[in-house]
């Protein structure tokens, strides 16, 4: 386990041992996202993004998935 102080001014200095595995550098955004009563640190980097493709169910077709949607607004 490796560990941090939060600063006075709520600021994280995240260990040189984690940014190197995650490949995190100066100007990497991170979310903070609470699961469980946990609180998890995500860097928002390429693989993160690409994780989450496919999740609205369009198979990767996001174009396809919109006309769709627009087509069924106008049916309405």
């Amino acid at each position: 386990m490796v560990t941090s102080v939060v600063t006075t001014k709520g600021q994280v200095v995240v260990p040189s041992k984690i940014r190197h595995k995650y490949g995190m550098k100066q100007g990497t955004k991170v979310a903070f996202i609470e699961k469980n009563g946990t609180l998890i640190m995500q860097p928002l980097d390429r693989n993160y993004f690409e994780s989450l493709a496919g999740i609205l169910g369009t198979d990767g077709d996001m174009l396809k998935s919109l006309i769709e949607d627009k087509k069924k607004e106008r049916e309405l």
